[in-house]
């Protein structure tokens, strides 16, 4: 049976920035374009390898996307102890929504970790 993940004190995500581009990317369906950089920390006592992620959009219209996938943008970071990564990316959405989820970890021991990804509001200006 394959091991639940479990939180690793010290393995972590910040939201380090967030903007509004309505000028750039969006479609029609999806007019809203949203930019956000975030570092992922490993401030625990063990190297892991960020090995995927899962987000979680709510709009205020009342639909949820679910997005998991490999990687973070197309690498597996490995992270010694005291090492952080950091990337952008982005999220369209219809109008408001707010965006959450986690990044899967597996330790040099392989040990499935998780680190949240604090929610955070995504609000057309």
């Amino acid at each position: 049976m394959p091991q639940k993940p479990r939180l690793l004190p010290g393995f972590t995500a910040t939201l380090d920035r967030l903007f509004y581009d309505p000028e750039r990317g969006a479609t029609l369906e999806k007019p809203h374009l949203f930019i956000y950089f975030i570092t992922i920390h490993n401030k625990s006592d063990q190297a892991l390898t960020v090995k995927g992620r899962k987000w979680v959009v709510r709009e205020a219209n009342g639909e949820v996307m679910a997005l998991e996938g490999e990687g973070v943008v197309g690498s597996f970071p490995h992270l010694k102890p005291g090492e952080k990564f950091s990337y952008n990316s982005c999220h369209t959405t219809h109008g408001a929504a707010i965006a959450e989820g986690s990044y899967l970890g597996l330790t040099d021991l392989g040990e499935a970790v998780i680190a949240p990804i604090p929610s955070f509001e995504l609000v057309p200006e």
